[in-house]
């Protein structure tokens, strides 16, 4: 029986703390840029980026800085203290409980604070600067064998100190902790200048006898103990994952640091980190186990926790269709065992065998049906599952919205399965079912998503009183409201029903020793004036009403609603994967690559759906589709679409940016790359009429000038003969024999006119006849880049008509580049979703290694004695079935080296322009030219795409190959 406690239950409000009102924001923004080093942004794009973070919330910052160093954060702080302004602390602003996001002053740290200072693998301790990527502290220490134990399904871009921010965890954490269990020192700045070095201690009341501030605060802290030592050792849940209010059971053993482990920014400003690291096991085996539901999975956990785990999550059956309705491939999902919900169980080895015979001895003792997984690849394809669970429950296709707000709550593993049970009983009485349940089952911690309805006032109200009820159940289990995000504000205003009000007072006493003046993130967790409740400042409440309007693509996954598709973004940043500098790969991930080398939030993918959610709502980007802020974001998207594969929830940036472009420029000139560079299938039809005289043209100066070209850049040239007369003069071959339309590009028919030759070759060796539209067509694909979307859809319509015939007797279509066959693929049904044909001719297109793989099973390739170095085209990575050309590649018998690179940096025109040109290099540089310089003698470079060929050209001086060129020289 649940007994309840207080109802908390409040109105929906806007609300702002009394610390933000009354700056002088001019003037702090003044004074911060003529003293730090780092980047300061007060205006409405870096505010309008950060306003929200990985929650339900959404608080306008005061303004934004990203120090460049320590002294730069002194420096930020005393001018707060001149300005009255309070501060939040931000890493990767993955938080769930709106603990990142505040009407503040944000300070940035993953930018620039971000080196590991040293690392001593004797000691198995490393001191680490807080914007340190969680992933890449633990690359470096698996240099010597070790790891940093907490690993949250965020590491890949999380901070080290968001981690001590919230007190996270991981999946390891049956292993080796919390934060708090792998914190040993801190060095930290107060909000008053006072800066410190805290850690363990034996004796917090000699520490006491410092002078100043330093000893208030050690005599603050042995008062607190000696007042509330007795109600802290008895009123504290003892379960593995207990992350709610401050951890002042650490004070008890005077673990100072510990303690201001999963403070959430308000208490101190981390400027350095001491954590240790653990012995990382050499080998580790990975079995799933199959339940019928997820309570039977839950119940076995005990028995299991005794076998020596690494790790033991959960995944229920309602994800598992979650992620297959998400687009999750079946052969991922095909890796799990027969079973409607799952555990996976990691085991350690010193040896491999060691490591299976634990998992079989896990296995045995389960007695259910199992998968085993030794290879470290296989591995990471199970635990991706895992990983993306939190994404791909929140937008799943043909369902509501589900959203965070009790998301981590937990209880002792022993009573795990009747907690579960329970909880889904009162989700069922709410109306909130079909809400997967997964998590970290080995510690008694469960994730779950819930379809609240937060665009009404009673749907609001409901959420609330979800909120109380569910805080008494897990009161009632013994358990915590917050087992690894913390409370924020999603969760504080239950804090009492946990801890009763002697606790609480000890928190607020806690809070004041460290912020007396109540300035660091203020109303979060704990606050003497005012703590946000769970409906204060949610980001899509009641009050949030977007512009409305009307688009050109139809954004038929989203209703067609352009603020749907924007909001597909939950914050959870995966936009924000870096390469480490300690070796670690980033794998496949394409996503971002201006992010990647510039580093600023308002350059990922979610900074541009954040700076496009706040056009929608016009608080903060007040001049809407005109927006400046929005433009230059966007105007530094390349449009790879790495995003559409790469995204959790499918965010499409390159679709939002050509539908912002198109009502940006309505009525209005454009820049003059888009006329030189957007109507390239216009102009280069002059060129390839004259294309001596053009040629002569395009290398002037001049011309670079004009066209807004970088002078940097070779401009490709025209090619004397075009693919299509080329084409014409030749005899007709393997007449009769099926039929496929080639359909050259722009570029194939005037620039690289080899490739177009080359792959008519290679299908013609085939066995096919090839045959090209009556007239030439085009795909569009550079309208799109900048926004030209009316004369696109023209463009669309007139290839329709002119391959009608073709169409209908559904003759397969080979564009050689991937960029246009992605066009085929994606925007022409974006842009035309009601018109058979399209839907057709979008089934009907192929790249040439796709239509190998399909269509060429009598096809006898020739075998090469070769070893390639593959760049695959993003549009391909993310649009089409890139592993076609391994495919067609292993069937020649070469071997294939991925270059590993993701974008090459050039994306069609956008490397062109001249103000993109130093980072379109630099993207490069990153990791496609390192790897063609680093090839081995004799190794061949391939590049299906146009734009990575000129790039590798360019950047390396290096001619790659396209797939048909290879095919033919065999």
């Amino acid at each position: 029986m649940v007994r309840p406690g207080p109802r908390t239950t409040q109105p929906v409000r806007e609300t702002s703390h009394p610390s933000a009102r009354d700056v002088d924001l001019d003037g702090l923004a003044k004074a911060l840029r003529a003293t730090i080093r780092g980047e300061v942004g007060f205006d409405a794009g870096s505010r309008a980026a950060y306003a929200t973070d990985a929650s339900n919330f959404r608080q306008v910052p005061l303004g934004v800085v990203t120090p460049r160093d320590a002294d730069d954060v002194v420096a930020v702080h005393a001018l707060a203290r001149e300005f009255g302004a309070p501060i939040t602390l931000r890493g990767g602003g993955t938080s769930l409980a709106g603990q990142a996001t505040n009407a503040a002053v944000i300070i940035d740290t993953s930018r620039h604070l971000n080196r590991l200072v040293s690392l001593d693998p004797q000691a198995r301790t490393a001191w680490v600067e807080p914007g340190l990527v969680n992933a890449h502290l633990r690359s470096a220490a698996e240099q010597h064998g070790l790891t940093f134990g907490p690993d949250p399904a965020t590491y890949d871009r999380c901070t080290v100190g968001g981690n001590i921010g919230n007190d996270s965890c991981g999946a390891h954490s049956v292993a080796w902790g919390t934060t708090s269990s792998n914190v040993e020192r801190l060095e930290v700045l107060l909000y008053d200048g006072t800066r410190l070095t805290v850690g363990p201690t034996d004796d917090l009341a000699a520490l006491g006898g410092a002078h100043g501030r330093v000893g208030a605060i050690y005599r603050g802290l042995a008062g607190l103990v000696d007042r509330y030592g007795a109600a802290i050792s008895s009123g504290f849940p003892q379960i593995p994952r207990r992350v709610s209010g401050y951890n002042l059971p650490a004070l008890l053993t005077g673990h100072v640091a510990a303690a201001l482990v999963g403070s959430e920014g308000t208490c101190a400003t981390v400027l350095k980190a001491e954590v240790r690291l653990r012995p990382s096991p050499p080998f580790r085996h990975l079995v799933v186990l199959g339940f019928p539901d997820v309570f039977a999975a839950a119940d076995i956990v005990p028995e299991l926790l005794s076998l020596g785990l690494l790790a033991l999550e959960g995944i229920d059956g309602t994800l598992v269709g979650d992620l297959r309705s998400s687009g999750v491939p079946e052969s991922e999902l095909g890796l799990l065992p027969a079973g409607e919900s799952f555990l996976l169980a990691e085991l350690p080895g010193d040896t491999a065998a060691e490591a299976e015979h634990r998992a079989q001895v896990v296995a045995s003792a389960a007695g259910v049906p199992y998968a085993m997984f030794a290879e470290p690849a296989q591995q990471r394809r199970v635990w991706r599952l895992r990983e993306i669970a939190l994404a791909a429950s929140s937008h799943a296709p043909g369902q509501p919205a589900k959203w965070e707000g009790w998301e981590d709550s937990a209880v002792a593993p022993d009573k795990l399965g009747g907690y579960l049970r329970d909880l889904r009983a009162l989700q069922e009485q709410y109306g909130y079912g079909g809400s997967p349940f997964y998590g970290h089952f080995g510690d008694g911690c469960v994730h779950t998503r819930i379809p609240f309805d937060f665009a009404t006032d009673a749907g609001v109200l409901a959420y609330q009183r979800f909120l109380d009820d569910a805080g008494d159940l897990v009161v009632s289990y013994g358990g915590s409201l917050s087992g690894e995000h913390g409370d924020g504000q999603q969760r504080a205003h239950l804090l009492e029903k946990m801890y009763g009000p002697e606790l609480l007072t000890a928190f607020r006493e806690f809070k004041a020793l460290w912020d007396p003046d109540g300035r660091m993130n203020p109303g979060k967790l704990v606050d003497p004036v005012l703590v946000y409740g769970p409906s204060d400042n949610l980001r899509v409440g009641p009050s949030y009403q977007p512009l409305p309007v009307l688009t050109t693509f139809a954004f038929a996954d989203d209703h067609g609603d352009f603020s749907e598709a924007v909001g597909r973004c939950v914050g959870v940043g995966k936009c924000r994967v870096t390469q480490s500098p300690f070796g670690e790969k980033q794998g496949n991930q394409v996503m971002c690559p201006s992010f990647q080398v510039l580093g600023e939030e308002q350059h990922s993918t979610r900074g541009r759906a954040r700076l496009l959610f706040e056009m929608l709502d016009g608080g903060v980007v007040t001049d809407g589709w005109r927006s400046t802020e929005v433009h230059d974001a966007l105007d530094m998207c390349l449009s790879c679409k790495g995003c559409k594969s790469d995204c959790p929830v499918g965010v499409d940036m390159a679709t939002y940016k050509a539908e912002f472009l198109s009502h940006h420029y309505k009525g209005r000139l454009r820049p003059v790359a888009a006329y030189s560079m957007g109507l390239i299938g216009k102009t280069a039809r002059l060129g390839r009429r004259f294309p001596r005289l053009a040629n002569a043209f395009v290398r002037l100066p001049l011309a670079k000038r004009l066209a807004g070209v970088a002078p940097q850049r070779t401009a490709p040239p025209f090619a004397v003969e075009g693919f299509r007369a080329w084409f014409d003069q030749r005899p007709r071959v393997n007449a009769g024999q099926p039929r496929v339309v080639l359909l050259a590009d722009t570029f194939t028919e005037s620039f690289h006119v080899e490739s177009g030759i080359a792959t008519c070759e290679v299908l013609e060796q085939a066995g096919y006849e090839v045959v090209l539209p009556s007239r030439s067509v085009c795909c569009g694909r550079p309208l799109f880049d900048y926004g030209f979307l009316d004369e696109a859809k023209r463009t669309f319509l007139r290839t329709l008509r002119t391959l009608a015939p073709e169409i209908a007797a559904g003759t397969p279509v080979v564009v050689p580049d991937p960029s246009c066959c992605a066009a085929f693929r994606d925007e022409l049904v974006g842009l035309l979703p009601d018109d058979v044909q399209a839907r057709r001719l979008s089934r009907q297109t192929f790249t040439l290694a796709e239509f190998l793989d399909q269509y060429g099973e009598d096809w006898q390739p020739p075998q090469l004695d070769a070893t390639v170095l593959l760049q695959t085209h993003c549009h391909e990575h993310a649009v089409l079935d890139a592993g076609a050309q391994l495919r067609v590649l292993a069937r020649t018998g070469a071997t294939v080296e991925s270059s590993g690179a993701g974008c090459c940096g050039l994306a069609g025109s956008w490397g062109f322009e001249r103000d993109k040109y130093d980072t379109s290099m630099a993207i490069g540089e990153q990791r496609l030219f390192p790897a063609v310089r680093a090839r081995a003698a004799g190794t061949v470079v391939l590049a299906d795409g146009f734009s990575c060929r000129t790039q590798i050209a360019d950047g390396t001086g290096v001619q790659a190959l396209h797939l048909a060129q290879l095919l033919r020289r065999g």
